[in-house]
């Protein structure tokens, strides 16, 4: 017995992620081919993106516009998927015109800065939102950090946990790395929303960072600069509404 299956484009994608109350998320907002999950992985990102917005909004801490960021923020993010899995379908063809192809572009996988650029894009670590800051860490999603606690329960010798651990409660989280009280008393004014922690990493760029729950990192304070408490304050407003 023989069998078959016949490949079409079915890529597609809604033009909004918001209309009124209808937010599509995952396979409702968009379709690709089944190449390597990557639209499950954005669908789930899509998820938590969405997920606290709503549940900021339902408690009352924000307005409803936070909710069309989720279409600025995810929208660019599935667009630049389609055209990515559409790219590799366009490999797999049994021409020689695409096998011509595949060929040049194994060649380039050789180089080590296209091999990273592909890397970080099929696991979705290029991504990188507008949020009016063009330091090199806001706007992205932040990686999962080895993170040693500063001040661990008087019982425990060493306690060693992860930044995405830490991000388990559906929490903002604000990782002082360098003892900045400064940083923690601003992100206090959120109790309940934003979580803090004094520990030490491998990074030396930065002295804090404002994660949100989604792993989006909303602000960071760069190693050795003054705190701009206002700005700090504006961020912490934007994404986990008004101080308790």
């Amino acid at each position: 017995m023989l069998s078959g299956t016949h490949w079409i484009d079915t890529a597609r994608q809604a033009t909004t992620y918001r209309a009124g109350r209808v937010l599509p998320a995952g396979d409702a907002a968009h379709v690709y081919a089944p190449v390597g999950g990557q639209g499950l992985n954005v669908g789930i990102v899509d998820a938590a993106n969405l997920g606290r917005k709503l549940a900021a909004v339902v408690c009352g801490w924000v307005g409803e516009d936070i909710l069309d960021t989720y279409t600025t923020e995810r929208h660019p993010v599935a667009a630049r998927l389609l055209q990515n899995t559409r790219a590799q379908i366009a490999l797999m063809r049994p021409d020689p015109q695409a096998r011509a192809l595949w060929e040049m572009f194994s060649d380039l996988m050789d180089l080590d800065d296209a091999h990273r650029y592909v890397a970080d894009m099929l696991v979705g670590m290029h991504v990188r939102y507008d949020l009016g800051d063009d330091h090199r860490f806001v706007c992205t999603l932040c990686p999962d950090m080895k993170l040693t606690l500063e001040r661990p329960d008087p019982d425990v010798v060493t306690a060693v946990t992860r930044s995405a651990d830490l991000l388990r409660e559906g929490r903002g989280l604000l990782p002082d790395l360098v003892d900045r009280a400064e940083a923690r008393d601003a992100a206090a004014a959120c109790p309940g929303r934003v979580n803090t922690v004094t520990a030490r990493t491998d990074r030396v760029d930065v002295d804090a960072l404002l994660i949100r729950p989604d792993g989006c990192v909303a602000r960071a304070l760069p190693t050795g600069q003054d705190l701009d408490a206002t700005t700090l304050v504006r961020a912490l407003g934007t994404w986990f509404g008004r101080p308790a």
